[in-house]
């Protein structure tokens, strides 16, 4: 996953509120950092989406937008 499917997966899979959880939400596995923090830390995009999806419940359905389109743009 790259920084852009990252925050182009946040904006789909949660909406307005998006912005406001990559923010301000506390990820559990990644120091008690935020989304925003890990990934100025230099964690990968994967591991702060996946704890993204952890910490905020995201149905499994939800969680691979950026895969999706990935497979669209293929075929």
């Amino acid at each position: 996953m790259k920084h852009s499917e990252f925050h182009a997966a946040i904006r789909e899979a949660f909406g307005s509120l998006g912005p406001s959880l990559a923010a301000d939400l506390v990820l559990d596995g990644l120091g008690e950092r935020t989304a925003e923090q890990a990934l100025a830390d230099g964690v990968a995009p994967q591991l702060v989406w996946d704890a993204l999806c952890r910490t905020a419940e995201l149905p499994e359905e939800k969680r691979f937008p950026h895969r999706a389109e990935r497979r669209r743009g293929t075929e």
